[in-house]
């Protein structure tokens, strides 16, 4: 709850004025979202929200719909409960993405005291699920928030992420009287600050590990081909960050590859699947030892802890493959805090002084 204590009637206003918070400015960072709990209802609950969004599934509601109430939705949210559980944070009972984003936010937060004092409110919202990216501005305005910067933690820009997050930011603002100045933050995939940050948990991985792994899989999440040939830039992003990566670690085209995972559907996606190419890496180039990271999530989820590190792992080892090194995703590691401050700092310019 908001502390109201400070609000004051505005100089030379009536004293029937309604009092009002000190002006401030909001950094509203998001993420994709996280179910409530892992049983059938919650489960049910948190993907329907997932998949009735027209930026993740674009067909016909006519056509989608049905099948996603009467099929999907009887079936995937036992399997899908099964798969969070398996990676559930217990002590806090909530899933690993929440508790990484609260830890991302606490050391955002902290920094941007360092440098702005009581001048900047830092929190975090969820596209599906809670805490809702609506109650997030609700609560930014009630504090006093006249602009707010809204930075999704997506490196890359794709429709079914970015685009989703910020429409569903502009929906809250919409219901505001009072609507903040805002301001989005642009997708990082190239900053150097971003891939450096990458490099170095790769570096830091490999020095840690007996057996320098033969080949480094850089596993985006995918998306459905169609949306490359419809103009979404998503898949050319993914490729620059795996290139400026090997630049940066100094490697050639043998030792580093970009892959794509979560594939859903019949539909034909952004190729090669991460859970096939290691399948064929092992079995028809014999490769023996592979280190995956996840780029694309800038918190470990449900695709890194499980599909990858279960599923795809699984498909690697069953094809000949020995050595499977997942390397986390950045998380709250401060090499990737810091990248993230100074893009904030960049664009709170004109908005706020140290």
């Amino acid at each position: 709850m908001t502390d109201k204590s400070a609000a004051q009637c505005p100089m030379h206003a009536q004293a029937d004025h309604p009092k009002i918070m000190p002006a401030k400015v909001g950094v509203l960072v998001a993420n994709l979202g996280t179910p409530d709990d892992t049983d059938y209802w919650s489960m049910r609950r948190y993907l329907n929200e997932f998949l009735s969004d027209k930026r993740v599934v674009d067909y016909s509601k006519w056509i989608w719909q049905p099948i996603l109430q009467l099929v999907i939705l009887t079936i995937r949210p036992s399997k899908s409960g099964a798969a969070y559980r398996s990676i559930w944070n217990e002590e806090d009972d909530e899933s690993p993405l929440l508790t990484i984003t609260k830890k991302q936010t606490k050391a955002i937060k902290a920094t941007m005291a360092d440098q702005y004092g009581d001048n900047v409110m830092v929190n975090f919202c969820m596209r599906y699920g809670n805490p809702s990216t609506k109650s997030k501005v609700r609560e930014m305005v009630e504090a006093g928030c006249t602009k707010i910067l809204f930075f999704p933690l997506y490196p890359h820009y794709a429709g079914a992420t970015s685009a989703t997050a910020n429409d569903q930011f502009f929906r809250a603002l919409m219901e505001e009287k009072w609507q903040p100045i805002a301001r989005v933050v642009e997708p990082y995939f190239e900053k150097p600050a971003y891939i450096e940050a990458l490099a170095q948990s790769i570096e830091t991985a490999y020095a840690a590990t007996d057996k320098k792994p033969e080949m480094l899989i850089c596993s985006y999440h995918g998306i459905p081909k169609r949306y490359l040939l419809e103009g979404d830039p998503y898949h050319c992003q993914c490729q620059k960050t795996t290139r400026l990566l090997k630049e940066r670690l100094g490697w050639d085209d043998t030792q580093i590859k970009t892959t794509f995972q979560s594939i859903f559907g019949r539909e034909e996606w952004l190729k090669p699947y991460t859970v096939e190419e290691v399948a064929r890496l092992a079995k028809e180039d014999g490769v023996k030892s592979i280190a995956i990271c996840a780029p694309a999530f800038s918190a470990d989820c449900i695709e890194t802890l499980e599909e990858i590190n279960e599923e795809i792992k699984e498909s690697f080892e069953e094809a000949g493959g020995e050595d499977f090194l997942y390397i986390p995703c950045l998380n709250d590691n401060p090499t990737h805090i810091s990248a993230l401050c100074g893009i904030i700092d960049e664009n709170l310019a004109g908005w706020v002084k140290p």
